[in-house]
């Protein structure tokens, strides 16, 4: 009998791609994998074209404190109750369930780090509830038996706080992605595309300010907090007929999308101690898109921007500074032509094919 895996998010599953590609692979690795989220009062049917398990719960609560307890508690119960060989918590949102039936249990506990929950904007400007995170964190950490996380920064992080290693697996695409290839000829070159969360500390107030002064196009691809604020924000400013606003999008067609845009927005503050060390994956979504983008000059972007240069790195989120930015990629040709043909290399190095090798390690040893 394969062994049970059982992995837990917050999220509805629909557009996780990082989960999927691990479920599958790990699936794929001869493991019994299940994926549990939670079913949302929006949330779309569940994509039954994976060969690995899904389930969602349903909750009272959608949001704030009530929806962590509930979630938990619900979580807690339905592993303690289900068998598994080993249980993954994704971030410290799902984490202390697992460990503990895993302790009762007697099983491993594995935490996938997607992010430093406790240094998000949203958490670390409200001190009383980042205390709570923080603490989570060290209960946590201390106690798993095996820890993945997205970025060297992160490795570091719980390295140097915890004495823990982690193994770094990072969200790159699956090349061998049946859509076709950009094409420049269809390729629209004064379009931009920003894809993720509209969330606080993303410089996104920045950037719509800075499409004043910016001859294209731009697309937000998401929703978040600020999705309101954005909206009103763009109508006040009468940039109505520069950036418009397309929600969610399913990853399979995000991917063919994303080609046709000319340029890529990854844009963080560096006040977040959470973004300062992020390896976003739509750095990596960009590139596989043949797509120069903008990113900032932090560790993660640095070091592979040295590698193979795929982009523009910000110092800082002033509107003159996008600005200038995009402006200098859509006028300097054979700028933006050496930075494309630098996705194209990128992208045969910066394969899941590759990556995933770290992650079937860490699980191999459990078989």
């Amino acid at each position: 009998m394969n062994k049970k895996i059982i992995f837990t998010v917050t999220n509805d599953l629909t557009y996780d791609q990082r989960m999927s590609r691990v479920c599958t692979e790990l699936e794929i690795e001869g493991f019994d994998v299940l994926l549990i989220g939670r079913e949302k009062k929006n949330s779309k049917p569940l994509s039954l074209g994976g060969e690995y398990q899904q389930r969602r719960m349903k909750l009272f609560f959608e949001t704030g404190k009530l929806f962590y307890i509930e979630y938990n508690l619900r979580l807690f119960f339905f592993l303690l109750f289900h068998p598994f060989a080993i249980v993954c918590g994704i971030d410290l949102d799902t984490i202390v369930p697992c460990i503990l039936v895993s302790k009762l249990k007697g099983k491993p506990c594995v935490f996938d780090a997607h992010e430093l929950f406790a240094e998000t904007p949203e958490v670390e400007r409200r001190k009383s509830i980042q205390k709570f995170w923080l603490r989570v964190e060290s209960f946590s950490v201390r106690r798993i038996t095996k820890g993945i996380c997205v970025s060297d920064g992160l490795k570091e992080y719980f390295f140097q706080k915890y004495e823990k290693k982690f193994t770094v697996v990072r969200n790159v695409p699956d090349k061998g992605f049946s859509v076709p290839r950009r094409n420049e000829e269809n390729a629209n070159h004064a379009s931009i595309i920003y894809q993720g969360a509209l969330n606080e500390g993303r410089g996104l107030e920045q950037l719509v300010e800075a499409m004043k002064m910016v001859e294209a196009k731009l697309t937000l691809i998401g929703e978040g907090d600020l999705s309101a604020q954005l909206r009103m924000l763009v109508k006040n400013l009468h940039l109505e007929n520069k950036i418009e606003f397309s929600g969610f999008i399913e990853p399979n067609k995000l991917r063919q999308l994303t080609r046709n845009f000319s340029i890529g927005i990854n844009l963080l503050e560096a006040r977040s101690k959470n973004y300062y060390h992020s390896l976003a994956n739509k750095f990596f979504d960009y590139t596989e898109a043949g797509i120069p983008s903008l990113n900032m000059n932090f560790p993660e972007y640095k070091k592979l921007n040295s590698e193979f240069e795929v982009s523009v790195l910000l110092d800082d989120l002033k509107i003159e500074t996008i600005s200038s930015a995009l402006n200098r990629l859509l006028k300097d040709k054979e700028l933006y032509n050496r930075l494309h043909q630098n996705c194209l290399l990128a992208r045969q190095e910066w394969d899941w094919d590759t990556e995933k090798e770290r992650l079937l390690e860490v699980y191999d040893e459990f078989k």
